[in-house]
């Protein structure tokens, strides 16, 4: 803490307060407001947690307006460039990036976790054939906590690593059951001689009756993309496994909680909504059309996949993403697809028009995201479910975070209330 004090006048009482100012690395100060109803009788009123901390982190930073993302002080770009996703999740986990000795063994560790108990596998058959991956996902790790209650003790630190590798290793194997079971083909078992992304591959395209090659490029996309949505500092994902986490529950639960936050289609789903508009728009003679409806406040329509809430100029995620967009398009040999024509021209289009560049309307990671998904073979349904397993480390970190502060305390929030005064109970015969 500082010495800064940050002193609040009450106009109404005539009484002031002086409120502690804390400072971080980066970013700007924040007041602690704790103490704020015990002197001044009142509540800040913050809708959407937008302008307060709800806690102190080192994990991630974000500057919106500078478009910058460090991971412990780590510049994205250069993680996406010379890193790879499972030395990104020791990062975020353990705070620094592993000696070679330590990366071997947390590879083995998480590659030696892939399977998941035959019972638990089992239970995909009880869901609906048609069911939303997402929800079958949601499921399946909450039910974890009945097959691992002999190690989750949230108060030992063995068990929380265990945990957290247990989470890391696992959700590609469910991810994929929950794949093979919406389209009705057999399981297919995790392989420990291939790397993370490539097993995931595997799991989701191979089958039984032939021999399946993983596409190099596929995998390294997948990397890339995973490395980039590893996390994203207090979203509202990561703040419901924290709140969740906050109870003390198991932390299978407070996963599931995070799962079913992301499952929005104002957080996880938006690379979903990209999609579905270029299907909308339809073909590239209609973009101009859509820009001009994108351009009408009164229009209820908007262009998915540009600009974004925090970032207020490029999404430092979408200059990386979009190179390796276009590699995937070039190699995979999907460029023959009209839907990724039309993405390629409205991207195009968009980054000239005077309107976006003074909005700083930019394509942003959803955008670029959708595309190499549906390039690789993965259809629009899977797009959330490839999201939470990538923001899986994120949500663990932010989770073992927490429960190690000394200071922790059980999230609850305040609330404005609006309703009827107080009034008493009037028999039912007497009502009118």
């Amino acid at each position: 803490m500082s010495d800064k004090k940050f002193r609040l006048e009450n106009v109404n009482t005539g009484t002031s307060s002086e409120l502690p100012v804390h400072e971080g690395v980066l970013g700007p100060d924040v007041i602690d407001v704790g103490r704020l109803y015990r002197e001044q009788g009142a509540f800040t009123f913050d809708p959407g947690f937008v302008a307060t901390a709800s806690c102190e982190s080192e994990i991630t930073f974000i500057d919106g307006e500078e478009g910058v993302l460090l991971y412990r002080g780590y510049p994205v770009e250069q993680l996406a460039k010379n890193s790879n996703f499972l030395e990104v999740c020791y990062l975020l986990l353990a705070g620094d990036l592993p000696t070679p000795e330590e990366l071997v063994r947390f590879r083995h560790s998480i590659l030696h976790h892939t399977m998941i108990n035959e019972t638990l596998l089992r239970f995909f058959n009880g869901f609906h054939y048609n069911a939303h991956p997402m929800a079958m996902v949601s499921g399946v790790v909450g039910s974890m906590s009945a097959f691992y209650h002999d190690s989750m003790n949230i108060e030992k630190p063995e068990h929380r690593e265990i945990f957290a590798h247990r989470i890391i290793a696992k959700m590609p194997t469910i991810s994929a059951a929950a794949y093979k079971h919406s389209i009705g083909q057999p399981f297919v078992y995790p392989r420990n001689d291939l790397d993370y992304c490539s097993n995931l591959l595997q799991m989701f395209f191979a089958v039984p009756c032939e021999e399946y090659e993983v596409d190099p490029i596929a995998a390294e996309a997948l990397d890339l993309l995973f490395i980039l949505h590893a996390d994203h500092e207090q979203n509202c994902s990561t703040s419901t496994v924290r709140l969740a986490g906050s109870s003390g529950t198991n932390p299978y639960a407070a996963i599931a909680a995070g799962v079913s936050a992301l499952w929005g289609p104002a957080h996880g789903g938006a690379n979903e909504a990209v999609l579905k508009m270029l299907e909308k728009i339809g073909r590239p003679e209609s973009i101009p059309k859509y820009v001009a409806k994108a351009k009408d406040r009164d229009d209820p329509f908007r262009l998915m996949g540009f600009g974004h809430r925090v970032y207020k100029n490029f999404d430092p995620r979408a200059k990386i993403i979009r190179e390796m967009a276009h590699r995937v398009l070039e190699k995979i040999g999907h460029t023959d697809s009209p839907l990724f024509e039309l993405a390629l021209r409205l991207e195009e289009i968009a980054r000239k028009d005077e309107y976006f560049i003074e909005k700083k309307l930019y394509p942003n990671v959803d955008f670029y995201s959708g595309i190499i998904y549906r390039a690789l073979g993965i259809p629009n349904t899977m797009f959330t479910v490839m999201f939470a397993i990538a923001r899986s480390v994120g949500w663990v970190a932010h989770w073992q975070e927490m429960i190690a502060d000394p200071r922790r305390r059980i999230g609850r929030p305040r609330q404005l209330y609006t309703g009827p005064d107080r009034r008493d109970y009037v028999e039912i015969g007497d009502r009118t």
